[in-house]
């Protein structure tokens, strides 16, 4: 499969402008502001207490017996399509074929009585492949395959319409898990994987109708592959590419090494809400060079402590974010059910730093700076328009390049204790920003435009939040620190109607 996506493709910063003076969110009464309720998101324990399936088998099951080693998949191969299988307690094995693996037919299910685990063995690298449809994964523990970099374990082929519940899928190479179109992975758990929890990718064709609710997302990327491929962008408890439609609620996403969720290039139409995301090492969110999405009700605390405190230490000062929105906004002429990326009524307490809305000037169609290689924005159907001259004008130069634009950030409580998140600086901003465009040498995007335009002319508005603590905001680019008066006041007037309480976060 592939994919070789790099990370956060920051280009050099222009020599700093103006630095403004910035000594601290002095307390700033707000014009209405009501602090945000803590939402009430309980947390799922299905990695701890796991639902056990049908002691017995159901009317018309196949026996599936871990005694005999490749009973799993001989018997899948010789039952008709809709066969339910059901999986006696113990240890059941493959054959020891690299290769060999489960191709389930159209409509099959397959149900893990009580202690029911699928082995691989360190030995096999796919446990359910193929491209059947409908097929039902219930009750069954999936461990200790060793997919390829990039390749998943269970659905190893995104079929469409398989659905995934009360799982655990565990201590396996690669993804866990691959998602089809229509997927439904529900009260699972994506536990200690190598890679992914997750890869939703489908190699043709895009995933749309995808729903993960309710699941434990937990400890994944164990191989370390951010610091194995430099800057790949390879990791994360899930990962989502040009996904249309994706409904992820009531998970609890934690402890991985590295983002939380991240969806990366072309996705579209997401609702991410009511989710616990904490303890994540990077980010708790990337949305990344993607469109139209609602960010709300979730609970999001000390994300980012690893990643970001690495970066301060070395001496950057991007503000490195808890919620990342990179290159993505609101756009009304891709279908989904809003125009516009939508983060409110969240509670985001001692992760580093709070929302960053960043653009890149020299990412865009074509350009060597775009490390999703090969692929252009939705607008555009055939990447090669993007050149010079075209791209110099409309409708090229807009539609040529992801924007963040039209994302509206509001009813949400930043709380930050800096003695709790061990920093002294950079780990307490807001920011909306980007590069001084220099590359390539025919980039129509050279300068300072890009910067001026995600600051003042692409709809970004924070207003009516509530923060406790010292924050403070970056506009334009990394240089221009600003307080929170600062950031009220011309040009920027942001956070109208929003409550600042400088000690409360102390």
């Amino acid at each position: 499969m592939g994919i070789k996506r790099k990370h956060w493709a920051l280009a050099a910063v222009p020599p700093a402008l103006a630095l403004l003076a910035a000594p601290g969110c002095e307390s700033t009464p707000g014009a209405g502001a009501k602090p945000a309720a803590a939402p009430s998101t309980p947390v799922v324990r299905v990695c701890a207490k796991p639902a056990a399936g049908p002691a017995r088998a159901p009317a018309g099951a196949v026996t599936v017996d871990p005694a005999v080693v490749g009973d799993l998949a001989a018997k899948t191969k010789s039952s008709p399509p809709n066969t339910t299988f059901w999986l006696r307690p113990g240890k059941h094995r493959l054959d020891p074929d690299r290769y060999a693996q489960v191709i389930p037919k159209e409509g099959n299910r397959y149900l893990g009585a009580p202690g029911a685990v699928l082995d691989g063995r360190k030995k096999n690298q796919y446990a359910f492949g193929g491209t059947a449809r409908s097929v039902t994964i219930r009750y069954l523990t999936v461990q200790r395959f060793v997919a390829p970099p990039d390749e998943g374990v269970v659905n190893h082929d995104s079929a469409d319409e398989w659905v995934i519940e009360h799982a655990t899928i565990q201590h396996n190479s690669g993804a866990g898990l691959m998602a089809g179109a229509r997927q439904r992975v529900r009260a699972s758990c994506l536990r200690d994987n190598g890679q992914y929890g997750m890869n939703a990718y489908k190699a043709t064709g895009r995933i749309s109708g995808l729903v993960v609710e309710g699941n434990e997302i937990v400890g994944n990327n164990t191989d370390d592959w951010e610091q194995r491929r430099k800057g790949c962008g390879c990791t994360g408890g899930i990962k989502f590419w040009a996904v249309n439609g994706a409904d992820v609620r009531g998970n609890w996403v934690h402890d991985n090494r590295g983002t939380g969720l991240w969806a990366d290039t072309n996705n579209n139409d997401f609702r991410i809400e009511d989710n616990v995301l904490e303890e994540n090492d990077g980010a708790a969110l990337i949305y990344e060079t993607s469109y139209n999405a609602v960010i709300r009700k979730n609970t999001i605390r000390r994300n980012n402590w690893v990643e970001g405190r690495k970066y301060a230490e070395h001496g950057d000062n991007f503000p490195f974010a808890t919620i990342y929105v990179s290159e993505s906004g609101g756009e009304p002429r891709i279908p989904a059910r809003t125009d516009k990326i939508e983060i409110y009524r969240n509670v985001l307490e001692n992760n580093w730093s709070g929302i960053t809305l960043w653009e890149n000037a020299d990412r865009f169609c074509n350009s060597p700076a775009n490390t999703s290689s090969g692929d252009c924005t939705l607008l555009v159907k055939n990447t090669d328009r993007c050149a010079e001259p075209a791209i110099a004008t409309a409708p090229l130069y807009a539609d040529c390049r992801w924007k963040t634009q039209r994302v509206d950030i509001h009813g949400n409580r930043f709380v930050l204790d800096k003695s709790d998140v061990d920093c002294t600086v950079k780990c307490d901003r807001m920011a909306v920003l980007a590069n001084y465009g220099t590359y390539p040498d025919w980039s129509p995007y050279q300068g300072e435009r890009v910067a001026e335009a995600i600051t003042s002319k692409q709809h970004n508005r924070w207003h009516d939040n509530v923060y406790l603590g010292p924050w403070k905001f970056v506009a334009h680019d990394p240089s221009r620190i600003l307080n929170s008066g600062q950031w009220q006041g011309a040009p920027y007037q942001q956070d109208a109607g929003s409550t600042f309480r400088a000690g409360d976060g102390d």
